[in-house]
Parts: C-alpha cells; sequence; structure tokens
C-alpha cells in the first residue's frame, strides 16, 4: 500500500502541497537522550509543524529517518544567540554542498551532489524545537538495504560525542514494542526488559490495569497485524516507573479512509463510560454507504484529560496533521478540554446518541419519569427553530420541578453542541441523529461487552475488521451492478441514482416519497436574487397524531444555493424534501453539483486495502476476487514506486496487462 507520507496532500485541498499543524495541535514526538531512540525499522518521514523536546531529539529523529531511507545526516548550519542558546538549525543529506577545491596533488574524488534533501527547525516560545522547513526530495539515489555505513548513522550525543549504539540490546528491547515514545516523563533509558515490563503492570496507579498474560497477547496481536499489514501502526506511552500507561493503533486502511471519510469524527468512548473490562476508545467514521468503520483505536489507562491528549495527538499524528471538520464525543469534561486543546479548529458536538441513553438512569427515582422522557423527547427531536426548543424545555423543567435538577441543568448549558435545532450549520454527515429511532454504535459492537476480556477482545478483532471489509466490499458490487427501481418522474432521482451508492440513494428517495406530503409550496417573498417560499408538510409528531407545519425555504438564483430550515442536508448530506419541492417548482431538472457530495458517490476511488486473511478465496465469489486481485496489484504499484526505472517499467507491463484483459472479453474462456 502507498504510504501516505506528512507532506502529502491534505484531504480537502489538492492544491496544498503541505500541511502546517498550528501550536496547540501539534503532536509532540520525541527520543531521549540517552538512547531512547525512535525505531529505525519505519519512522515517519519529518515535516512541517513536528515538535521535539531538544536540539538533539531532532538530529536522532532526523538521523533515524535518513538511517531508514539509506542517506546520512550532516549539521549545515546552526544558528546561537548573543547568550550562545542555539536557537535555530539546519540538518542536510551528506552530499548536500559541494567541497572546496584544493591544490593538493592528489585531490579526493568528489563524492557530494549538491543534494537539497534537509530540514530547518527553530526554537519556539514554547521551548520546544519546531520543524520549519522540510525538502525530501534527493537529486540522488538513496537504498537502505546498499549496506553503505555513514558517520551519522552512529547517532552521536550531540552534547558530549558518547556514541549511542543503534544496534545494542537496549534499542533492541524498545524495539520490541515499535513504539513511538510519546510525552515521556522520564530522560532516562528506559527500562524495557519484557520480564520485568510484565512485573511491573500491576503496580502503582498510573496504568493500564492488565491482567497475567495481558502484555503479551497484546504483542502477539501487533506482531500479527503487522504480519498481515506491513503498515499497521502502533504507539504506546509508560509512565515514569516504565509502566503502560495508554496505546494506540491503526491499520494502514484508516489513514487512507480517513482521507476520503475523515470530515466527521466520532470519538466512542463506551467502554470507559460503561466501565468495561477493556477501556477501549474507538475513533470511528462513515463510509460512503453511511456504513460505521474504524479509524483507530486506543487503550487508556484513566479518563484524564492527560490521557485524552496523549491518545488524540498520537491519531492526529498517524493521520498526518488533518484533523476533522467535527468531533463527536461524550459530555465527560475531560474529552471537552482535550478536544479544544489537540482539535481548536474543530466543531465539538455531544453525541445525542450517548445522552438518550443516559436519560433512564437520570430519571430513575423521579415521579413521572416517562412523562419527562416523552417532554424531553418532543423537545430534542420536534423542535423546528431555537424559540421552539427553549419553550418547550422551559416547559419542561417548569412542569415536572426539575429546574435544579443537577444531570439538566448541565445538559442544557451544552444544548448548543447536542440539540439538534442549534447543529443546522454544522456539516455531521448522518452521525447525529435527528429522529428517536436513530443511533450511531461503534463497528465493534458485537465483538465488545461490558465482561470482555483484553484477549478476547484482541482475538476476535481481524473478525470484526473482515466484517466490515466485506460489507463495504459487498456494498461496494452492488452499488456497482445494480440498477435502481425510480419511484418519480423526476430527472434528479435519476440524476442521483447513478451517481450515489445505494444505501444513500435509497435515502434520498425517501425525501422524493415526502415529497408527496407536501402539499403547499408558497413565495413569501423575493430580495433580488434571493426567494423565500414556505413548504407545508402534513408530519406525523406522535404514533396517533398528525399536524402541519411549515418548512422557510430560501433559494439564492444567482449561485443554485438552497437552504430550508430543517437543516437536512447538514444532519444527512443530501436535500431534504422540501428543498426538492422548491428546485422542482422553479424548474430546476438537476440538483446543483454542490449538494452531490463526492463523499456518497459510487465511484469515488479509494486506495486502501481489504484483507481476508490466509484461508484463500471464493473465486466464484466476486468480493474476493476483487480483494486478492487488488492486493496483487498493489504490491507491484509498491515496488514500482521505489525508482524511476522501475515506475516506468511497471507502468508499460500494467499497460500491456489491461489491454490483454480486455481482450480476454472477446475470446470465451475455454478457447484459451
Amino acid at each position: 500500500m502507498d504510504e501516505v507520507s506528512l507532506n502529502s496532500e491534505p484531504a480537502y485541498d489538492d492544491e496544498v502541497e503541505e500541511f502546517e499543524i498550528d501550536g496547540e495541535c501539534t503532536m509532540t514526538e520525541y527520543v531521549g537522550q540517552t538512547g531512547n531512540i525512535l525505531h529505525g525499522d519505519n519512522p515517519l518521514p519529518p515535516a512541517v509543524g513536528m515538535e521535539f523536546e531538544s536540539y538533539d531529539d531532532v538530529y536522532y529523529f532526523y538521523n533515524c529517518y535518513a538511517k531508514q531511507q539509506g542517506f546520512g545526516v550532516r549539521v549545515s548550519n546552526t544558528w546561537y544567540r548573543k547568550s550562545k542558546e542555539k536557537y535555530r538549525g539546519k540538518l542536510s543529506c551528506s552530499s548536500a554542498g559541494f567541497k572546496k577545491k584544493t591544490e593538493a596533488n592528489r585531490p579526493r574524488p568528489e563524492t557530494r551532489t549538491g543534494c537539497p534533501a534537509m530540514i530547518k527547525f527553530r526554537l519556539m516560545d514554547n521551548k520546544r524545537w519546531r520543524i520549519i522547513e522540510v525538502e525530501l526530495e534527493h537529486n540522488h539515489l538513496t537504498s537502505p538495504t546498499s549496506g553503505k555505513s555513514y558517520k551519522s548513522h552512529r547517532i552521536m550525543d550531540l552534547g558530549n560525542k558518547r556514541p549511542l549504539p543503534i544496534d545494542g540490546g537496549e534499542v533492541h528491547k524498545i524495539r520490541l514494542f515499535r513504539t513511538v515514545v510519546i510525552d515521556v516523563e522520564d530522560n532516562g533509558i528506559l527500562n524495557f526488559d519484557e520480564g520485568e515490563f510484565r512485573n511491573n503492570i500491576n503496580k502503582g496507579n498510573n496504568k493500564l490495569n492488565l491482567k497475567h498474560g495481558d502484555a503479551q497477547e497484546m504483542l502477539k496481536f501487533f506482531t500479527r497485524m503487522q504480519l498481515s499489514d506491513p503498515s499497521f501502526f502502533y504507539v504506546m506511552d509508560v509512565n515514569e516507573k516504565g509502566c503502560l500507561r495508554n496505546v494506540f493503533w491503526a491499520e494502514s486502511r484508516c489513514r487512507a479512509a480517513h482521507s476520503y471519510f475523515g470530515d466527521v469524527l466520532f470519538i466512542d468512548t463506551t467502554s470507559l463510560i460503561e466501565k468495561y473490562e477493556v477501556p477501549l476508545v474507538v475513533f470511528i467514521g462513515v463510509n460512503h454507504h453511511a456504513q460505521t468503520m474504524s479509524l483507530g483505536c486506543g487503550l487508556v489507562s484513566s479518563s484524564t484529560i492527560e490521557s485524552f491528549i496523549w491518545l488524540f495527538r498520537a491519531w492526529l499524528t498517524y493521520m498526518v496533521g488533518r484533523p476533522p471538520q467535527t468531533v463527536i464525543t461524550s459530555q465527560r469534561k475531560s474529552l471537552q478540554t482535550a478536544i479544544a486543546e489537540v482539535f481548536p479548529r474543530a466543531f465539538h458536538c455531544l453525541s445525542l446518541t450517548n445522552i438518550m441513553k443516559k436519560v433512564p438512569s437520570e430519571l430513575e427515582g423521579l415521579e413521572e419519569c416517562d412523562a419527562i422522557r416523552r417532554a424531553l423527547t418532543r423537545a430534542v427531536y420536534d423542535s423546528l427553530r431555537v424559540d421552539e426548543f427553549e419553550a418547550a424545555w422551559d416547559n419542561m423543567v417548569q412542569s415536572y420541578r426539575l429546574v435544579d435538577h443537577k444531570w439538566f441543568k448541565t445538559l442544557y448549558e451544552d444544548r448548543k453542541r447536542w440539540a439538534p435545532v442549534y447543529l443546522k450549520d454544522i456539516f455531521l454527515g448522518g452521525m447525529i441523529p435527528v429522529k428517536e429511532s436513530e443511533i450511531v454504535t461503534s463497528p465493534f459492537v458485537e465483538y465488545l461487552s461490558q465482561h470482555s476480556s483484553l484477549r478476547e477482545f484482541l482475538n476476535s478483532y481481524d473478525r470484526a475488521l473482515l466484517e466490515m471489509d466485506q460489507r463495504e466490499t459487498l456494498s461496494d458490487v452492488e452499488s456497482r451492478n445494480a440498477s435502481c427501481l425510480l419511484k418519480s418522474r423526476f430527472y434528479f432521482e435519476l440524476q442521483l441514482s447513478k451517481l450515489y451508492t445505494n444505501n444513500i440513494f435509497q435515502k434520498f428517495q425517501d425525501e422524493i416519497e415526502g415529497m408527496y406530503s407536501c402539499f403547499s409550496i408558497r413565495q413569501i417573498s423575493n430580495d433580488g436574487s434571493v426567494a423565500t417560499y414556505i413548504v407545508k408538510e402534513d408530519v406525523q409528531v406522535e404514533e396517533n397524531r398528525r399536524e402541519t407545519r411549515d418548512f422557510e425555504v430560501m433559494y439564492n438564483a444567482s449561485d443554485a444555493d438552497v437552504h430550508c430550515a430543517c437543516g437536512l442536508f447538514n444532519f444527512r448530506g443530501y436535500l431534504c424534501r422540501h428543498a426538492l419541492g422548491v428546485i422542482n417548482q422553479i424548474g430546476l431538472e438537476e440538483i446543483p453539483p454542490q449538494y452531490v457530495l463526492a463523499r456518497w458517490r459510487k465511484d469515488i476511488k479509494r486506495n486502501y486495502v481489504f484483507t481476508h486473511g490466509s484461508n484463500g478465496i471464493d473465486i466464484k465469489n466476486p468480493v474476493h476476487r476483487y480483494d486478492k486481485l487488488y492486493q496483487c496489484v498493489l504490491k507491484v504499484v509498491e515496488e514500482g514506486r521505489k525508482t524511476h526505472d522501475r515506475y516506468k517499467f511497471t507502468s508499460r507491463s500494467l499497460e500491456e496487462i489491461l489491454n490483454k484483459v480486455h481482450l480476454q472479453e472477446d475470446y470465451p474462456a475455454n478457447s484459451l
């Protein structure tokens, strides 16, 4: 699989070539000065915005990256203040520049090529060193397998020139965990002796509460995942005593999927809220079939601000610094603080699913609890305008004497983060329910219960991934091959039947059918290019009661912009029945392009791999054929991208294969 580098294009801006993480959103990645070396097998590429604890840590990091890529490092420049304090530096490829000409009779041959590869970094106000400029491209061949040794790979401590053993036993033990050590509280060598590590699991407070054998099971799990997915990533956080505190991991498909579906992120902490034996945090996205999918997982020792900040920064680093537009979490204050710290530009919503699940326990013991629940449900799901919600809420707390109820007071204070009536201008992609019957669940919900052990969960993790992969792939096949039955003569229904996946199109068809319950569309004002309409709809508000409601729709003819007071487009990602009624009345045949989202399209080209383990494939199953061929091609791509000559050869070969495959369709199978 193609690795998504830290300098790759951002998910939503094709013209930007690199990202920059703003100060409080950065991920601090560093290694200790006395031997806590970033693993050399697969270090992340340097990128603008990465921060480190010291000048030496920048050197260690870049040197580990250089060793993995197959080039040496040298210090090009270091800038000092009058106080002799370093404040700026530049590290270059060892082939940078050219040697000065010499008058010697037998000058040494020129080995430098003027290579431009380098990083520049400087000391910031927070006393951390930030990379401010990066050039990754070399003007010469680099090969990590050439066996060539560079002086920098001996990793000298820049303070006292003491050699650090990059292949020594201590570092080997750290590499056993294949981890970037994040926010370590001890500057000395972490003694990762495996036996001592297991013995320390049950000591101290600031640590994961693991049972006997869980640490070994976790290592077996990480090893197994890496064998099936070489780009599988995990990172561990340890406390000052060397005990495991927090863990994050993600498959390579998580990062690729995030580039397509990472606009809305739901951070599920159900395991912490309901005190599961496994303290799992799941990063959840929604794919183009409106199916929940994992974007990474973590284990945390506690629900503290520090643990969540560490976990979110680990996730953000793996996602190459691409924060979501919207983040949805439970009501925990520690989560809210951590979100503000790590995702300062994202809109933070509170999960309505989690809130409504808590209602029975919060109302337990109160008189008329059923009546209170019904009143709350009406206020949440039936309010069309803010004033309606406020009036319904005020009537509820007054009628049932809830003015001083602590939970309801907190809920009201946070109302702009969870009540749908306040979220109509935020894109939520179906992750906030707008009906009482809707819920958002974790993709691991069937594989993790309150009493599941860590061993049981890790052993079933592969099956959960397999189910997610197969569900998405089957939906892909069905969406590409199915012919949808149209329910109207509107051209925009035919238009979207060719573009949207089956699941999304069927939801859109519900709005098409809903147009028939809108019995009146009346223009009430016209201000230049902006016209305002009132759409009347017969709405079922209770099981045995219906009422007529007015929906205000504004249409701007200058840019074909349509906005309905119900806010369905931002909630679900497709136009509502009221907007469709106005579009039809004014004579538009097609849905304006800004309302046909790429994230719901059936032809979206994704570059992540589906894996089905080592049990073989069923060649009669189109899903299995697709997966197997996809994996084979990606192996070819991975090899072909390594050099210019390989790229040209691979490109020609793939074109020849494609031509032969096209010819294959013209001949019966038994003639070959």
